[in-house]
């Protein structure tokens, strides 16, 4: 198991909580959605998992193998390159090509031999169709080749999760149908991908397990979603897909 989270509590800096109570694990392969309302603490439980807010109070809190409540601030960076981080906003660097995005995350993550950078930094950007851009500058990109430059650097290091908060949510409907596509891919050669969304109708074209934040709590609601399996030229029979969560968003 990746994470295992058992009654954890997540607040806000200020002393308010966010979530209480919460029950989550993942496991190595597994697809997983947070759904939920703005502010409804979807981000903020992705953040406990990077390291970027702290859990305090849990009966059980463990991030790969780790006991999150006893480790030591120096452990977070091992960590880290265990996991691939998506951003909606895909935080590309401006001043610098693709490769060198890409080869900048290799140096900082300890990488030292040139030749098997450049064969990584190839190998990933033919994963994600983007090797002829491998040249280009972040500018000269869509939106969508953007999210793929930054799924490329997110499995550079073969992580064994993959974090990706919104990353649909600046995409057109094609476009984030293309990009959930291959994050889903992703997860079938083992590496498990967690991503909050509010793309409802992805949840039966793509399935996968799914919490929703709502009132302080997180509950898996997996079973409120028709997961019938549908070919690649279906698109989503809006009379199937259970749209009950909407409200929630």
């Amino acid at each position: 198991m990746l994470v295992n989270y058992k009654n954890v509590n997540i607040y806000h800096k200020d002393g308010d909580y966010v979530l209480s109570g919460v029950n989550f694990h993942i496991d190595e392969g597994e697809f997983i959605y947070l759904i939920g309302r703005v502010g409804s603490g979807k981000s903020s439980l992705l953040k406990t998992i990077y390291f970027e807010m702290d859990i305090v109070e849990a009966d059980e809190a463990v991030v790969l193998e780790q006991n999150v409540l006893t480790m030591k601030r120096k452990q977070i960076p091992a960590l880290r390159r265990q996991m691939g981080i998506i951003f909606q906003d895909f935080q590309l660097l401006s001043d610098r090509s693709v490769y060198h995005n890409l080869l900048f995350v290799l140096k900082a993550t300890g990488w030292k031999d040139k030749k098997k950078m450049n064969e990584r930094i190839d190998e990933v950007l033919n994963e994600v169709g983007m090797a002829e851009k491998k040249d280009a500058m972040p500018h000269e990109l869509s939106g969508g080749e953007q999210q793929r430059i930054a799924i490329a650097r997110a499995i550079l290091n073969t992580p064994k999760l993959i974090i990706a908060d919104e990353p649909t949510g600046n995409l057109d409907p094609e476009t984030a149908d293309n990009i959930l596509k291959l994050l889903k891919g992703i997860s079938q050669t083992g590496t498990a991908v967690v991503m909050s969304t509010h793309n409802i109708a992805m949840l039966d074209k793509y399935p996968g397990v799914v919490y929703r934040c709502n009132d302080g709590k997180l509950e898996d609601v997996t079973n409120n979603y028709n997961q019938m399996s549908m070919t690649e030229d279906e698109s989503p029979d809006e009379s199937r897909v259970d749209y009950s969560a909407r409200e929630e968003l």
